[in-house]
């Protein structure tokens, strides 16, 4: 054979593998986990950060949308810090957006291709995006109590598909396997759905009391001292599950470890509750329970995901 036949009849490289710059990171798995804890990091500091908008009045600081104003998209002198504060907000958005795309591309580049990690990697792109238009009607409707507890509630939920997306990229997509039995499952699940519950009523307590996020926005019409009880049943309800839990998941260390750590967050929110309850809710407490509300979320989160595992197929 012919040096010209032998060089036509070669195979060549595949072509499809892209840019040799993109090599280390089609097999960078650290470069995905740490992206998938920043979406985490990130929702939680918006959340704090849409707590700092509403404690210091400053909910109608941009007081249309998807425009801070009428004829300026940015925030404009004469609303003063309320307006700084409220479009910072909203730039936050733009860099949990970055690194969402950035997860969602890296996802995207690796080889092999994962695809949990592709669509948990997309569920927080569409959550954003929920969570703009969401902001938007907040807004549009002068901070409506119930449409603020939704977009709070949102931001739990995408805590949760953050958290999902983070656990995973450190599993395998092998099946799901069980690490408790079948009743020690559903200790775990009560624990999470008590501390969804706890959380969405403590919502309808802020929306019933002072800080609306501008003096003219309306209130649910409940009684405070009411839904403050209410909420106060719902934590003692959580706090008795999750000391059942740690005497329950005694066989099982990584999931006790789990709700031994979440029961010491527990006593700590709870200890800001109530001394924010009958100080008249100070501001600075008020920021730290609702961050408390995040990072409680996330560690219920953790007791969930300590009951089963997933290995490499």
């Amino acid at each position: 054979m012919s040096t010209a036949t032998a060089a036509a009849t070669t195979p060549e490289a595949p072509s499809h593998r892209g840019p040799r710059w993109l090599e280390p990171v089609r097999n960078a798995p650290g470069l995905v986990r740490w992206l998938a804890f920043g979406t985490v990091a990130g929702n939680v500091v918006i959340v704090l950060t849409g707590a700092a908008v509403r404690l210091s009045a400053s909910g109608l600081g941009c007081p249309t949308w998807p425009k801070c104003t009428d004829d300026s998209y940015t925030n404009t002198p004469e609303f003063g810090i309320h307006g700084y504060i409220e479009f910072g907000n909203r730039l936050l958005t733009f860099v949990l957006s970055a690194i969402v795309a950035a997860a969602i591309i890296t996802v995207f580049l690796q080889r092999p291709r994962r695809r949990s990690l592709v669509w948990l990697s997309l569920a927080q792109f569409f959550g954003i995006v929920a969570q703009a238009v969401l902001g938007g009607i907040t807004v549009l409707t002068g901070l409506n109590p119930w449409t603020v507890s939704a977009h709070f509630l949102l931001s739990m939920a995408l805590i949760y598909a953050a958290y999902a997306f983070w656990v995973r990229t450190g599993e395998g997509d092998g099946p799901r396997e069980w690490l408790v039995p079948a009743p020690l499952r559903w200790v775990g699940r009560g624990i999470v759905l008590a501390a969804g519950a706890t959380i969405a009523i403590g919502t309808v307590v802020t929306g019933s009391g002072p800080h609306s996020g501008d003096g003219a926005a309306p209130r649910t019409g409940f009684d405070p001292a009411l839904v403050s009880q209410l909420h106060a049943d719902a934590v003692f309800l959580l706090v008795g599950l999750t000391v059942g839990g740690v005497l329950a998941l005694r066989s099982a260390p990584t999931a006790r470890r789990a709700v031994t750590a979440l029961l010491v967050v527990e006593l700590a929110q709870g200890l800001i509750g109530y001394v924010q309850y009958f100080t008249h809710l100070p501001v600075a407490l008020v920021a730290a329970h609702v961050l408390g509300a995040s990072i409680l979320w996330a560690f219920a989160l953790r007791v969930l995901f300590s009951l089963r595992t997933r290995t490499t197929v």
